[in-house]
């Protein structure tokens, strides 16, 4: 590590571009490398404004992406199969260590926030904060077994709040890189850095998710995932180039809220639970698909009609996501654009995970599925994407109808609200050390 002032310095000299370009400059362009370059001048200049460090003390920029689910909705929590990848948009900050017992954070935009490290105890007045997210992968982390040390941090993010990328995934891996950058020597790798995430997201800020959006953003590139067993998930990368597939990737952000929203990702977990649990199981992963479809009858009154449906959406759901992986292993980029709209179906009938009953008025997703559908006239892809019920909806565009496509979804939401991305081949990391 080096110095704020020596890091900015190295920077603003173009010293670090090819490390820059390789996360951020993914299309190739001058524009986004000067983009990227200026970001990371910006986050270094703004943690030396907020913090004043001196200048022997050694900073880091680090790197938590947002990731993309490309196949298996809602299926990580049931143990099953997932298709993801991580994206060149992400949470960039400067941190260093502070001689404190403390984690100090300001993150752009928002309250700084502070976290001592004497009590890691779960609190629940910080249910559905950012706080609980640091204060319980910090707290996983020494459950390891390493001793914390404290640190202040200047983030800033180009991943959206509610934007279907994962933005508390993001947030959990970059405080998880910090922490094992400063505590743990290097030591633990993206499983359990995702691992620590998702402890944090369910126990500390009282979400009940699966390990799919950790996984996403902190391993890195397209990855399959099977988490059969989810002490020891099988990650298998996935060498795809989608830049040669003739389509553009998009998400697009339909400009609604997932505030009090939680419950309704929660039921989701609980009513596929709840079916597991008629056979004795606690997950449907445990289950054999044909025991389930001859439980049908009972299942209806013991579970409800709503959770029958989203199990039928798992067990077609999680066979998808592996043909999806080996449609991208086999070139079949036709093949693999019926599975995700076939996925995307599935998820708007059977998971019911489009709109939220809590406000039925509110129906954004079904909204810009419809239009992106006459936009596309037949080809290419597109779907919920994410955990759903707002947020953004997922489109694979051919190249010859992007600016068409871009345009129309704007003239319905506003500009800035069709974003193209890129795979990422990196994960969450330490971006300049």
């Amino acid at each position: 590590m080096s110095s704020c002032q020596k890091l900015l310095e190295s920077l603003s000299a173009g010293e670090h571009d090819s490390r820059l370009a390789g996360l951020y400059a993914l299309d190739g362009s001058q524009e986004s490398l000067d983009r990227a370059r200026e970001r990371a001048c910006r986050v270094v200049r703004s943690f030396l404004d907020r913090f004043h460090p001196g200048e022997s003390v050694q900073a880091a920029l680090f790197s938590g992406p947002g990731r993309t689910e490309i196949g298996g909705n809602h299926t990580d929590h049931q143990l099953g199969r997932v298709l993801c990848g991580s994206v060149d948009m992400d949470m960039l900050a400067c941190a260093a260590p502070n001689q404190q017992n403390v984690i100090r954070i300001q993150s752009e935009g928002y309250p700084a926030l502070e976290i001592g490290l004497d009590d890691l105890a779960v609190r629940e007045e910080e249910k559905n904060t950012s706080a609980a997210l640091v204060r319980g992968v910090a707290a996983k982390i020494q459950e390891l077994g390493y001793p914390l040390a404290g640190f202040d941090a200047y983030v800033t993010s180009t991943v959206l709040s509610g934007s279907g990328l994962s933005s508390s995934a993001a947030y959990e891996v970059l405080v998880g890189n910090i922490l094992n950058h400063f505590c743990c020597g290097g030591k633990l790798d993206p499983v359990q850095i995702a691992k620590n995430g998702q402890y944090a997201e369910n126990v500390y800020f009282g979400k009940l998710s699966g390990l799919m959006d950790q996984m996403g953003s902190s391993v890195g590139g397209a990855v399959a995932i099977d988490f059969g067993d989810p002490a020891d998930p099988v990650v298998e990368a996935i060498h795809y180039d989608f830049a040669q597939s003739g389509h553009s990737l998009c998400i697009v952000d339909t400009c609604s809220s997932h505030d009090d929203l939680t419950e309704s990702y929660s039921d989701v977990t609980r009513e596929m639970n709840a079916v597991a649990g008629h056979f004795g199981c606690q997950h449907l992963r445990s289950v054999p698909e044909e025991d389930f479809r001859a439980a049908i009858p009972a299942l209806r009154g013991e579970c409800g009609d709503r959770a029958v449906l989203r199990a039928l959406h798992f067990y077609d759901d999680d066979r998808r996501a592996a043909q999806e992986a080996q449609a991208l292993k086999d070139g079949d980029f036709d093949a693999f654009l019926a599975l995700v709209n076939a996925s995307g179906l599935s998820s708007a009938l059977h998971l019911q995970n489009t709109w939220s009953i809590a406000n039925p008025r509110q129906q954004a997703i079904p909204v810009v599925l419809a239009l992106g559908r006459e936009l596309l006239g037949g080809s290419g892809a597109i779907r919920v994407h994410g955990g759903g019920f707002a947020g953004t909806v997922q489109a694979f565009v051919p190249n010859e109808k992007l600016y068409a496509f871009k345009a129309g979804m704007e003239k319905l939401l506003g500009a800035g609200k069709c974003h193209v991305l890129h795979i990422r081949p990196e994960g969450g990391c330490v971006v300049i050390a």
